[in-house]
């Protein structure tokens, strides 16, 4: 049975690995965490901004919904109310899909 590498996850993300993981300005992540109930990062003492794996998932919730289906913030709010266990499922069924085409993809670059 082959080594399987385990994938090292964090506890807490900083503002700046946040912004960087989806290539946006850290103004914009400040203004979703106002506008969601869901983003509730920890702050420290200085006002540093940690986000859990947790946020790190609704925020990618809300990201999918704004900037890929087209949503207003009001509509996203909405859909989040009303629907976050469906949403919740089919981000995760979105990233195992995004996971499975990287995998194929460096397949097929290695034959």
């Amino acid at each position: 049975m082959p080594y399987k590498e385990r994938e090292i996850s964090k506890m807490y993300y900083t503002m700046g690995e946040v912004s960087a993981m989806f290539d946006v300005n850290q103004s914009l992540i400040r203004f979703y965490e106002k506008e969601f109930d869901v983003l509730q990062p920890k702050k420290n003492k200085k006002g540093n901004r940690y986000f859990t794996p947790e946020d790190i998932e609704n925020f990618k919730i809300i990201f999918h919904l704004i900037r890929d289906k087209g949503y207003t913030l009001n509509g996203a709010k909405d859909h989040l109310k009303n629907n976050m266990g469906d949403t919740r499922d089919n981000q995760r069924v979105i990233d195992s899909l995004e996971n499975l085409k990287k995998f194929l993809l460096e397949v097929r670059d290695q034959l």
